[in-house]
């Protein structure tokens, strides 16, 4: 074997279509462009979602809602998967060691889904009225976990609960 005789497959390799090339060809004439407007001239093209000069549909729909930055950070943790976490005093490490929460989430909310079977000792971790009530119903505590806006920055700061 020569690398001058490597050739492709048969048929592998399709001939690229030659417009323009007469009559017989079947796109002679007009190339398969159809007559006069726009889109049959050379260099005849617009944007996408151009209509003509009629306002495009992205223009004429209004504007609605906007996406959070920090959404991303933030992870819900349902009430009836904290048994998942193996131990009685839960934290955000421990909500990401159990993959309950995402590794880059920097914060966490308990959720009221499902029953709390056991006692959590909850910290560091924001919860629900109805999360909350029932942590605390089953032999549990939630310590309050305050948000506070700092620099620019959401700190959180936990209180010991009295």
């Amino acid at each position: 074997m020569e690398l001058n005789t490597i050739k492709p497959a048969a048929g592998s390799r399709k001939n690229a279509k030659r417009v323009g090339r007469g009559i017989g060809s079947g796109l002679g004439k007009t190339a398969g462009r159809g007559h006069k407007g726009q889109k049959s001239r050379a260099g005849g093209f617009h944007k996408v979602g151009f209509e003509g000069g009629q306002m495009p549909l992205q223009r004429r729909l209004p504007k609605r809602g906007f996406l959070a930055v920090t959404i991303t950070k933030a992870a819900e943790v349902r009430s009836g998967d904290l048994a998942k976490v193996g131990a009685e005093a839960i934290d955000l490490a421990g909500l990401k060691k159990a993959r309950l929460v995402p590794a880059d989430a920097d914060r966490a909310k308990i959720i009221l889904a499902g029953k709390v079977e056991k006692a959590f000792k909850v910290s560091g971790i924001f919860a629900s009225k109805g999360a909350k009530a029932a942590i605390e119903q089953a032999g549990g505590s939630v310590a309050a976990v305050e948000a506070v806006k700092r620099e620019g920055k959401l700190q959180k700061k936990a209180k010991a609960a009295a």
